[in-house]
């Protein structure tokens, strides 16, 4: 699969199936709509907006399953809707069925779940359907002004976020045969295996910008930790603080510089001597196991995802004098055109020169 191009300026969701899932191991129930909720067309395009806000800029999944997507269970589900929109209710039910029976770790929370239907989402200059699952796992409270007997009132409602909503996936009915187009988020970060693997059964897609984005978080994270394993060697005092992230700069210029990924020519070029190639297939294979996927050796470059990839490097130069020098990503990656290192004799003490034309702060 390749990267979609996906827009929203049509898109519409006309109904709803909701649900309130509770927590199995603690008793609290599960409870599912008996009919659809239909969506006025007052509400339609606010409601619309709200559902498919959480999906801009997120990377494709897609179904999987060990055997065939056959016995995958939401695939099915999806598949079902899909076919026939009256579907929904029956198939949402079962959905918040799923979602319930896999609840079962303490950390999970219950929450307000909301399925909808959206047609004409656009995928690649095509229109097709999507299926929205939603989850809040929390609720805020609301203040309103209304009107009554000639003075004004205020009210307290609790009430869902529409920024705050914890989990969401949008299935797209695009390439059914592999598993859809699904994007997907969980905003927790506390268990995404959970939501991703356990309930949906979604895997990335190794597209260029995943593949990208994920050999240049190895490289920067490998390169930065097999520095910190050296830090205990003598150092040159000539040697300026940034030369730490040295190798994981090199590593980000590689990606900058070609249009194609080869992993022989990237181990050849950045990587260079053996036993660092050694453990860099060793820390692959550990990513590669957490993900459950291999990834391809040669792909081609996405180059928005090399600029994400320089926001890990390090930023932030902390003396021991108590100063602190921080840098923007993209100077990050280049230090020594604004900065210089030297010692002073009569302190004796290093120092760093910062050039700059003039001072920003307000």
């Amino acid at each position: 699969m390749s990267s979609a191009k996906i827009r929203f300026t049509s898109a519409y969701a006309t109904g709803l199936v909701l649900a309130k899932v509770g927590h199995p191991q603690r008793d609290e129930p599960l409870q599912t709509s008996k009919e659809v909720f239909k969506i006025s067309e007052d509400d339609q395009q606010t409601l619309t907006a709200i559902f498919v806000k959480p999906f801009r800029n997120l990377s494709g999944h897609k179904f999987s399953h060990h055997s065939s997507l056959d016995h995958h269970e939401m695939n099915a589900f999806t598949k079902a809707i899909f076919d026939s929109g009256e579907g929904l209710l029956e198939k949402g039910c079962e959905i918040a069925k799923r979602l319930y029976a896999k609840s079962n770790h303490p950390n999970i929370k219950s929450g307000d779940l909301c399925i909808s239907l959206i047609h004409d989402v656009e995928i690649n200059g095509e229109m097709t359907q999507a299926l929205c699952i939603l989850k809040s796992e929390s609720v805020v409270p609301f203040l309103s002004i209304s009107t009554k007997d000639g003075d004004l009132e205020l009210h307290t409602e609790q009430g869902i976020n529409p920024e705050k909503i914890d989990k969401g996936c949008l299935i797209l009915n695009h390439l059914p045969q592999k598993g859809y187009y699904v994007l997907t988020f969980d905003r927790s970060g506390t268990d995404t295996r959970f939501w991703m693997r356990d309930f949906l059964g979604v895997v990335p897609i190794t597209d260029s910008p995943f593949l990208t984005n994920k050999y240049a978080d190895m490289a920067v994270s490998f390169l930065e930790k097999e520095k910190k394993e050296k830090k205990s060697e003598p150092k040159d005092d000539d040697t300026p603080p940034w030369e730490d992230a040295a190798p994981a700069r090199e590593a980000l210029q590689y990606f900058e510089e070609k249009g194609h990924f080869s992993l022989q020519e990237f181990e050849e070029e950045v990587l260079k001597d053996e036993a660092t190639k050694a453990k860099f297939a060793e820390h692959r294979a550990m990513v590669e196991e957490e993900s459950g996927q291999r990834f391809d050796d040669s792909f081609e470059i996405s180059k928005k995802d090399v600029t994400k990839a320089k926001k890990k490097l390090k930023t932030v130069l902390k003396l021991d004098t108590g100063a602190e020098v921080r840098l923007k990503p993209e100077l990050a990656a280049k230090p020594e055109s604004v900065l210089e290192y030297g010692f002073d004799e009569e302190k004796k003490m290093k120092f760093i020169k910062i050039f700059f034309n003039e001072d920003l702060a307000d």
